[in-house]
């Protein structure tokens, strides 16, 4: 079972991990985007970081909707609204419950990529984080080991893709080439989860 404990260790992992690659997604994002993804994301979760080491959420779910919270009021361009309902929808889909089984993480998880879907237009394919939340909560259910190599797959595999939505879009077949940053920062995310597993 995963209490609350363990989702702080998630949040923590998340923001020294962003930390870490804070360069890299910048580097990522400036030929094809506007060369903030990684201040912005730094920014974003050392809020996170800050506002759960002086609040203490009793429950998993809430820990993911401060999060969000955190995150959509903290990091700029279409990366805070993006990731906030990432979190907030899966908080919310976890309730009120102090101890969640990894199965209800995966679909609490699940609930939040198809919000985060529905809010971005994107789909598989489309060069975007989309890329690899998808095949991360998929591998979910075998290991969060697994879910975090498929992320790391999956954003490698936006190399060759041009981008439909989001900022690349714009410049079409001048996108191809480029990891997409967003697609790398969601693979951090499912990093620091493995991290916090112990895995």
């Amino acid at each position: 079972m995963l209490d609350a404990d363990f989702f702080r260790r998630w949040m923590t992992a998340a923001a020294a991990s962003v930390d870490r690659e804070a360069e890299r997604l910048t580097a990522l994002d400036s030929p094809i985007g506007d060369a903030d993804h990684g201040s912005n994301m730094q920014r974003g979760f050392r809020a996170v970081r800050t506002v759960l080491e002086a609040e203490a959420p009793a429950t998993p779910g809430a820990i993911l909707q401060v999060a969000g919270r955190q995150l959509i009021s903290s990091v700029g361009g279409a990366s805070g609204p993006l990731y906030g309902t990432l979190f907030r929808r899966a908080g919310k889909a976890l309730g009120d419950t102090a101890d969640v089984t990894e199965e209800q993480l995966t679909e609490a998880l699940r609930t939040g990529v198809e919000a985060v879907m529905a809010l971005g237009g994107a789909a598989p394919g489309d060069k975007t984080m989309i890329d690899a939340l998808v095949p991360a909560v998929e591998a979910l259910g075998t290991s969060f080991g697994a879910a975090s190599a498929a992320a790391d797959k999956g954003a490698a595999a936006t190399t060759p893709l041009q981008a439909r939505k989001g900022r690349a879009s714009y410049l079409g077949e001048r996108s191809i080439g480029h990891q997409d940053p967003g697609a790398t920062s969601s693979a951090l995310l499912f990093a620091a989860l493995a991290e916090a597993a112990g895995e």
